[in-house]
């Protein structure tokens, strides 16, 4: 894979520390990743790290999942089955503001002279804070601390507080708390950055109004706003309560209008006398209520909230983060830095935590709820990157973006039809279920995308039973095997095949026979079969019921079995190796190291023909398959494969360098897997990709767990049998995990010395470690000396 540099902040602004990310000055040079490092959420609302003052604003957002805009595809050529509608998610209105005026001066962190300085994202405590003094120009000093949640108990509360204390002269005190509608009044108080012009990660900028005021009002410090969407129809409460704390007189002011509403404190402050700001905000949306419901919904969550206090927001955040770490926490001893390598993997798995603990009825975006890139769209990512960490570490998040899935299965079908299929077609991209993406070859023919779900309905049933399975995934198994039934064809050498598709790699699109998209295609059918045939076996009732919502007529489940088996996988006997699909090895191979390194990533700067007819890779594709699939390749073909593709791989999408660390360490090439280990682990904290300013890529935080666990851990289900062959790196002295499978906690500790594994609680457990068989039992960890060098 090309090289890429990594280059972290100097620890004198970012030191390393294990629990917090911590930043010890303003640096315009990192202001914008900040944003991004410094973001919090809970998986329905995320709110970008802006600071409180408003400005210097960068890409400031607060996004609720789910809530969207949509549009007119203009396709200049018409054609059946192109996607009609693009969805983009909405930046809502903003209420974290709280502007500070001192002697009628503000605070503006670029210019202010700051004597102390720090911003603190605690992983453990859930919370953002801030504490700096600041010498204004008439030599007051003032001192400003700040604390910042969005809770993981509460789904729609945002709460935060703003502390002003003068420590030396009197002098007048303004704060003004605002709401600020920053998708309709985007100009307002944020400064330009400079992106790639045409980038197709970026959001769409809306040309109409997107918000429309429905409700506005203020009572007292209390303001309640409503809108609805002009497309979509979406409708968004919001509610917003002050609390005071001060021993200084003070008056209160304030008004409400379309794009900005505000609560203002006036006050005389004295020295040594603080003053204290609570705000408390609620987030509520809709696709059918009117938004005078959600109003009372939000004045119901504010009262409760208020009347509770802030610091049972906090209690409530730290005790629900106990128990994600409980689970979620990886320890790596590493010789080199360790510190910092210990706070960057916490950091990306607790992004995981916030783009996905409170995602009930809706997906995961590619960026979590840190901003709009990717237009807040839901990938393939969530169920081969994200689900497999969820797995096994919080079942029930897994269990509900499964379910989540399900939820799309009617316009599944309907896009089946609209390509005149068979079965259901899940959408390459969106957010409320239809297709919102025109890109046909890089787009829509990633028809692997239905094989990616069974995949993660497989999984699940793996690691946690197939209790799932029968309630809703048989049901989606059965529309996405009908979809490759009827999509696949017999050719002369009596083979099933599969043409026009795009696999992972979107380099290389619209083929015959590539080989992920067969594979997963056949455990699809296979995994089908399977399922359907236990429920008729096993589960009477669950039959019966899957047989009348589905259809399901005489012989299909052969006619599934018959393709699975006769599928065609792509193999090069003269180079002992699996093609990419049928003609790829025929192709031109592309000068990787003489392209100039401005010139990646490629899809920005050459025309898509171009690189199509290359051997070229923007991620991996067969590394991936061996992954997935390890169970069907052997070792001397993994070696083989991941030597061939790996010099072809450019690395320009985030979704490969996990992957490549996983089979590398497999394969047992650990200054690879290292390598690419830490390009996942510091892709947004060293800004790795070159665009961390537009977003968390939740989906390679989630393959740092996998690296770790499954990469260096050596963990497998394969069949629901959980294995273990373990690869620790000669640079860590220690790796320790835990897992979630079948009703067990299951801790592991590995050493140069010796590896060890305990069941904490269920019941004990076959499992394979190496080539052995070794039961686990609660109370008897299982202990095993390795091989000294």
């Amino acid at each position: 894979m090309l090289k890429r540099a990594i280059v972290l902040p100097p620890e004198h602004l970012y030191p390393p520390e294990e629990w917090r990310v911590t930043e010890k000055r303003y640096n315009d040079e990192f202001a914008d990743r900040a944003e991004t490092v410094f973001s919090l959420g809970n998986g329905f609302v995320g709110v970008r790290g802006s600071f409180e003052e408003g400005r210097p604003a960068l890409l400031p957002g607060t996004f609720v999942s789910g809530f969207h805009e949509t549009w007119p595809i203009m396709n200049t050529e018409k054609a059946p089955g192109l996607a009609r509608h693009g969805q983009t998610i909405v930046n809502v209105p903003d209420a974290t503001i709280l502007k500070l005026y001192v002697d009628d001066e503000p605070l503006f962190l670029p210019t202010a002279r700051v004597n102390s300085y720090s911003r603190i994202l605690d992983m453990q405590a859930g919370t953002l804070s801030r504490d700096l003094v600041w010498a204004t120009a008439s030599g007051k000093h003032v001192r400003v601390r700040s604390q910042r949640l969005v809770s993981l108990e509460h789904r729609h509360v945002v709460a935060m507080t703003f502390e002003v204390t003068l420590l030396d002269h009197p002098a007048p005190v303004v704060i003004s708390s605002m709401i600020l509608n920053r998708q309709d009044a985007h100009a307002r108080d944020v400064e330009p950055l400079e992106d790639q012009p045409g980038d197709p990660r970026l959001a769409t900028v809306l040309p109409h109004r997107v918000l429309n005021a429905r409700l506005t009002e203020l009572a007292d410090q209390r303001i309640l706003l409503g809108y609805q969407t002009t497309n979509s129809g979406l409708t968004l409460g919001i509610g917003v309560e002050h609390v005071i704390d001060t021993a200084c007189p003070y008056q209160m002011s304030g008004s409400v209008s379309e794009d900005t509403s505000e609560v203002i404190l006036t006050a005389v402050a004295q020295p040594g006398v603080p003053i204290l700001v609570t705000k408390y905000a609620s987030y509520q949306t809709s696709r059918t209520a009117p938004v005078t419901e959600l109003a009372d919904r939000c004045r119901r969550t504010l009262d409760r909230t208020v009347r509770d206090g802030f610091g049972s927001l906090v209690t409530s955040q730290r005790e629900n983060l106990d128990r994600f770490w409980d689970r979620a926490d990886v320890r790596v001893q590493a010789r080199l830095h360790p510190l910092r390598q210990q706070q960057a993997i916490r950091w990306n798995l607790y992004q995981v935590a916030q783009a996905s603990w409170r995602a009930e009825g809706s997906g995961i975006p590619a960026k979590g709820l840190t901003a709009q890139a990717y237009e807040g769209h839901y990938f393939w990512d969530t169920e081969i990157y994200v689900l497999p960490f969820l797995c096994y570490t919080q079942p029930r998040i897994a269990r509900n973006l499964i379910r989540f899935r399900h939820s799309m299965l009617g316009y599944a079908r309907e896009r089946a039809r609209e390509l005149s299929q068979r079965g259901a077609l899940f959408p390459w991209r969106t957010i409320n279920g239809e297709e919102a993406s025109s890109n046909v070859q890089q787009g829509t023919a990633q028809y692997h995308i239905n094989a990616d779900i069974a995949y993660a309905i497989s999984r699940y049933a793996n690691v946690r039973g197939d209790g799932l399975v029968a309630d809703i995934g048989a049901e989606i198994l059965v529309e996405t095997a009908r979809l490759w039934e009827d999509l696949g064809f017999y050719g002369t050498d009596e083979k099933f095949h599969i043409h026009g598709v795009t696999g992972p790699d979107e380099y290389t699109t619209v083929v015959n026979d590539n080989t992920y998209t067969n594979l997963m295609a056949r455990q699809n059918l296979s995994f089908a079969a399977a399922t359907v045939r236990r429920l008729r076996d096993e589960r009477s009732e669950e039959y019966a019921a899957l047989v009348h919502e589905v259809g399901l007529r005489p012989g299909e489940v052969e006619s599934w079995e018959l393709a699975a088996a006769a599928m065609h996988v792509p193999f090069d006997h003269d180079r002992r190796i699996h093609p990419q699909d049928d003609t790829f090895l025929e192709r031109e191979v592309w000068d990787l190291a003489g392209t100039p390194p401005g010139k990646f990533p490629l899809l920005l700067n050459y025309h898509p023909l171009v690189v199509y007819r290359y051997q070229v890779l923007k991620q991996a594709d067969i590394v991936l398959a061996m992954f997935l699939l390890g169970d069907q390749f052997s070792r001397e073909q993994k070696r083989r494969n991941f030597e061939y593709y790996d010099p072809l791989t450019t690395g320009d999408s985030s979704l490969s360098a996990c992957v490549q660390s996983i089979i590398a360490a497999e394969i047992g090439s650990e200054r690879q897997a290292l390598e690419y280990f830490n390009y996942a682990l510091l892709m947004d904290l060293a800004n790795v990709a070159g665009n961390a300013s537009n977003g968390v890529h939740i989906a390679s935080a989630a393959g740092v767990w996998s690296s770790l666990v499954f990469g260096f851990g050596g963990v497998r289900d394969f069949d629901g049998r959980l294995s273990f062959s373990p690869r620790l790196p000669r640079a860590w002295s220690e790796l320790s995990f835990s897992l979630r499978f079948r009703d067990r906690q299951i801790r592991v500790t590995l050493t140069h010395d010796e590896e060890r594994y305990t069941v904490e609680k269920g019941e004990p457990l076959q499992v394979m470690i190496g080539r052995e068989p070794h039961l686990l039992a609660p109370g008897s960890p299982v202990a095993i000396k390795r091989p000294q060098p």
